[in-house]
């Protein structure tokens, strides 16, 4: 994918970060650009940072800017041997988003936002436009992402308290005060895509069922991930 990191910060440090708006006016595309981009996934309800810098996705970006600003984001598959024709092979869900922030530098670079909407299957890849990848996505399974199940009390709080337990534990600043304040989706999404899982795992959560299933597979997640930094630091000392 050429030199350079394609991701930027994406963990969330002030309430302007954290809200809930996807603005797809009733109409979610009938085809789409889409960024393969291993571990970094986009969920319903986050905002994806990204640094774009090669030839054929600053196309993608111009592309997509004057057809309704939607990008999908999709992780390809971790195996290099995954390929069809010397093309890798994809994950068959990912989340579509529209650029909701954009800025271009002086070196010829895009500065751009992807805020989540709804996740879609791949069911057609169309031909490549300008050396990005084209698809037909199929929203049917997750139109419940533009109206996504509440969390309870209990379930936001047990969120908390694993959140809590996991960033004292890894050194991790966060501004709790716009935790506290964020909707759901938006909370959720944005501790799933800031927290260094493997690609694997991120993929899971992506794939949960919904809001709520989604919430439990990521307490369990920083729960396994306190515990396993726990007995690492536990075994140097001995």
């Amino acid at each position: 994918m050429g030199g350079g990191s394609y991701l930027l910060c994406c963990f969330p440090r002030s309430c302007r970060d954290m809200t809930y708006s996807p603005s797809t006016n009733g109409k979610l595309p009938d085809t789409m650009p889409i960024f393969p981009l291993e571990g970094a996934v986009l969920l319903p309800g986050g905002e994806l940072p990204l640094n774009i810098f090669e030839r054929r996705y600053l196309a993608m970006v111009d592309a997509a800017l004057g057809q309704g600003r939607w990008i999908g984001m999709v992780q390809p598959r971790q195996n290099q041997g995954d390929k069809e024709d010397g093309i890798q092979t994809l994950f068959s869900i990912g989340c579509a988003g529209q650029i909701s922030s954009f800025s271009a530098t002086k070196d010829n670079r895009y500065f751009i936002t992807l805020t989540g909407a709804c996740r879609f299957s791949i069911t057609t890849e169309l031909e490549q436009a300008d050396g990005f990848r084209r698809i037909k996505p199929d929203f049917t399974a997750f139109e419940d992402d533009l109206e996504p199940e509440p969390l309870d009390t209990r379930q936001r709080a047990d969120l908390f308290r694993a959140l809590k337990d996991y960033l004292g534990w890894s050194g991790y600043d966060a501004d709790w005060d716009a935790l506290e304040n964020a909707p759901d989706p938006a909370l959720v999404a944005s501790m799933a895509m800031a927290c260094p899982f493997a690609p694997a795992e991120k993929q899971a959560l992506l794939e949960a069922s919904s809001l709520v299933p989604r919430t439990r597979c990521l307490v369990t997640m920083l729960d396994m991930a306190r515990h396993d930094e726990a007995e690492t630091v536990d075994h140097a000392r001995h």
